[in-house]
């Protein structure tokens, strides 16, 4: 199949073409190199920079070649900024996004794999969350994912457009080749990390009386190969099978930011 990959240079995006091309698939990626890395290429994928947020790109990507899926990678994604900038999101993540399937639709591109966010969720109500839980979300940021989530909803109703989203929380981990590069960085993980190879002096632990064991607060933490072969799994699913939806990613269980720092100290060696 030929797939394109919006945001197919960044941190999960990236991964999820390694996977496509693992498993023989021809790839296209589309990135404007924003949050991505030019370092997260792949040869054997075709690139083109561009940004979906331009409808002549988009329009004229389709234009010059068949594709037979979609995987939807790109979007704002800094929570913190979506609630002092949340015009950047909708426009990024919506406005953007409606470009990327008006598109498909013109072109008689009918599967798409949309990878959204757990915080549609906002505060899950019970933990494990599952897919009925009412989704509130509380920042523009979750906003835009669900406002997306419900377009692809009417697209197939309307017109056919089969879709999966994918709703997780914290992204974690590495293959060999690839791993998280944020600028800035605001993930718990890669900035332990930092603390340990000496780029950083000490990470803040901010908040430390909540409910849970060692009173430091409690996340759930996905392997980014994970994530990536269940888009790929989704895809597969849309290739057999006349049903959308939306599935949470989640591990078995949750780990506090003290216990991350302290297997970090273990594994490393460092305090």
């Amino acid at each position: 199949m030929n797939i394109l990959v919006t945001g197919g240079a960044g941190y999960v995006g990236s991964v999820v073409v390694e996977e496509l091309l693992e498993k023989g698939q021809d790839v296209t990626v589309l990135d404007n190199l924003q949050q991505g890395h030019s370092e997260a290429l792949f040869s054997q994928a075709e690139f083109i920079h561009g940004d979906i947020r331009d409808k002549a790109t988009v329009s004229n990507l389709f234009d010059k070649k068949r594709y037979d899926a979609v995987m939807h990678m790109a979007a704002e994604t800094v929570v913190e900024y979506s609630m002092t900038d949340p015009r950047r999101y909708f426009e990024s993540n919506v406005t953007a996004s409606l470009n990327l399937i008006n598109s498909m639709l013109e072109h008689q591109v009918n599967r798409i794999v949309f990878s959204s966010s757990a915080s549609v969720y906002g505060y899950p109500h019970s933990s494990p969350c599952h897919e009925q839980q009412p989704k509130v979300p509380i920042n523009s940021y979750g906003e835009s994912k669900l406002m997306f989530e419900h377009i692809l909803d009417w697209y197939g109703t309307a017109y056919g457009i089969k879709h999966i989203s994918l709703r997780y929380f914290n992204a974690a981990g590495a293959t060999m080749r690839l791993g998280e590069d944020h600028n800035p960085e605001t993930h718990l993980i890669p900035n332990v990390l930092k603390v340990a190879l000496g780029q950083h002096e000490c990470v803040n632990i901010y908040g430390c009386d909540y409910q849970t064991h060692d009173g430091s607060c409690i996340r759930d933490y996905v392997h980014v190969k994970d994530i990536a072969m269940a888009h790929v799994l989704a895809l597969n699913h849309l290739d057999n099978s006349i049903h959308s939806g939306a599935y949470n990613l989640g591990n078995s269980r949750g780990y506090s930011v003290t216990e991350v720092i302290d297997v970090a100290r273990k594994i490393t060696g460092k305090h």
